[in-house]
């Protein structure tokens, strides 16, 4: 693999990665908001600065239709950002979309994991968004955000500083290398802009880029000098130069910044603002000590350690040395074991994640099956700070999701039907985990209709399930009977459940990672599924 190959790989996995835990973060956002019938100004902020970030992040990757559907809700949200209360018009119809808009994402990363990737057709969803944007701007125009105004608007400001840069000669892609310098630039400077404008939208750009240059418009966040450094180092750049250093042009002709900033339109000053301080969050985060590592490394890592811990048994217990008197190799001995136990304990507690984003996914599947159910319906979990080894964590990932689906399509009554049997018309579905020494606990509970024994049997016996006579079976194995293959209580099939494939499935991946399944319920109570997973994959000591 050339180097070239091996950069664009690293940065396709930083994408996806990247590009994940934010969707996450906007579908906890959507969800919470939609609950409480309402967004704070937070949020609204949020899921702009999430949509504006994949938005670049895919521009520069050259992902055009997810850059595209990006820039759709990006745009919807910025003008929220000015007049919040315009969202109380089509408060459901945006969220419906901006949800289809966090699916395209997710299958979209899927694919590109996949592979080989074929771009996905998002013109429905950005058709709708772009009507809705319709409804919420009515009849006048939207102000363009800060990064999208006219050059000659930025340009003309006394005290900005002006650096051409050209890039090596065939490095390809100017445009996305000129984007990424801006990425670069925002941590040392302020009111920044180029030309052209938002290079990463249009390739149409590298001619023009190649041919006069890339100029960036700013003014230092704290010195010139730290912005000239920030541009040498960059990758690809062949030269620089420098039009205007702005502030000492700017002195010469005021007495104090302050002056200068007063004949700047309100407008354009609040904007500036606000991409600085947007510029001053994005940098945070990345000032993090945090890193990300593929999981095939990991696991690599994991079997050296085994194959160290292997071998340190190996020698201290070798037979050669029985009856000998080897006071310090005895004393290395124990040292050794003392430090592979520590290096054992930190690869294992590498590999643990919360299990948090799991339950969050859990959240949407009860939002998006109630709204196609017509079932009311509310998760509440317990527990997602509770970490568990990341090979485990993904292999219960399905097991939770179909016993979600079960809750919402077997147990959880119509809303009607909750309010005849005297119960809350929304149902409840508790997700909890907790970790009880060296296993992890995980229930799932809903107040549904339970599960009837009888009909259990019954269905059990017309499929040629049972193995003992029916007054044989105790009301744990009745319930366990759910679990078999075949075995379905829906004798309607719908696009959840009915095809008597799943909670065998269920049983089977739970047993691969060494836990065990159980189940309890009451009729007309609810139903609880309880899991029991090892906390950590074993490494064997010798």
């Amino acid at each position: 693999m050339s180097n070239d190959d091996f950069a664009m790989e690293s940065m396709l996995e930083a994408f996806i990665h990247e590009t994940n835990e934010m969707l996450e973060q906007l579908d906890e956002i959507l969800l919470d908001s939609e609950r409480a019938k309402s967004i704070t100004d937070e949020n609204i902020n949020s899921i702009f600065r999430i949509t504006h970030t994949i938005k670049g992040s895919a521009a520069m990757m050259s992902f055009n239709t997810i850059s595209s559907l990006a820039h759709t809700v990006e745009d919807i949200f910025y003008v929220l950002r000015e007049d919040p209360t315009k969202l109380r018009v089509v408060f459901d119809s945006i969220f419906d979309l901006v949800f289809k808009a966090s699916d395209f994402f997710k299958q979209e990363l899927e694919a590109l994991q996949s592979g080989p990737y074929i771009e996905g057709d998002a013109s429905s969803i950005i058709a709708q968004l772009s009507e809705q944007a319709a409804i919420i701007k009515g009849e006048a125009p939207a102000k363009a955000p800060v990064s999208e105004l006219p050059n000659t608007d930025l340009a003309s400001h006394k005290g900005l500083a002006k650096v051409r840069v050209f890039f090596e000669d065939d490095c390809g892609m100017e445009n996305i290398r000129a984007f990424m310098l801006l990425n670069q630039l925002q941590s040392c400077c302020e009111a920044l802009d180029s030309i052209p404008a938002n290079p990463e939208t249009d390739s149409a750009y590298c001619a023009e880029i190649i041919a006069n240059g890339f100029i960036v418009l700013f003014k230092p966040s704290s010195s010139m000098d730290e912005v000239i450094k920030t541009i040498e180092g960059a990758l690809n750049i062949k030269s620089y130069e420098v039009l205007s250093e702005g502030e000492a042009e700017y002195e010469a002709n005021s007495d104090t910044p302050e002056a200068e900033m007063a004949d700047v339109p309100n407008s354009v000053q609040q904007q500036v603002a606000a991409v600085k301080n947007e510029a001053q969050a994005i940098t945070k985060g990345v000032k993090q000590s945090l890193i990300s590592v593929n999981q095939t490394k990991l696991d690599q890592l994991m079997d050296l350690v085994g194959e160290i811990v292997t071998a340190e048994s190996m020698v201290s217990s070798n037979p050669d040395l029985k009856g000998l008197r080897l006071d310090n190799f005895t004393k290395s001995v124990r040292e050794l074991r003392k430090l592979t136990d520590e290096l054992q304990d930190i690869v294992m507690s590498i590999r643990m994640v919360p299990l948090q984003s799991t339950f969050h996914k859990m959240d949407r599947i009860i939002r998006d099956m109630g709204k196609r159910l017509g079932k009311k319906a509310k998760l509440v979990t317990e527990g997602g700070d509770t970490e568990v080894d990341k090979t485990i964590n993904d292999a219960i990932v399905d097991p939770l999701m179909h016993m979600i689906r079960n809750s919402m399509d077997h147990a959880i009554e119509m809303p009607e039907e909750r309010i005849a049997a005297g119960k809350p018309e929304e149902g409840t579905v508790h997700l909890s985990a907790k970790n009880t020494g060296g296993e992890i606990l995980i229930t799932i509970s809903d107040d549904g209709c339970g599960l009837n024994p009888e009909k259990l049997l019954e269905k059990a016996r017309a499929n040629g399930l049972l193995s003992k006579p029916e007054s044989a079976y105790t009301d744990k194995e009745i319930y366990g009977l759910i679990l078999l293959a075949g075995f379905s209580t829906n004798s309607n099939v719908t696009e959840y459940s009915g095809r008597g494939v799943g909670m065998d499935v269920v049983k089977k991946n739970i047993e691969q990672v060494g836990g065990t399944i159980s189940i309890s319920s009451e009729l007309g109570k609810g139903t609880t599924f309880t899991i029991k997973i090892p906390l950590t994959l074993a490494i064997v000591d010798g």
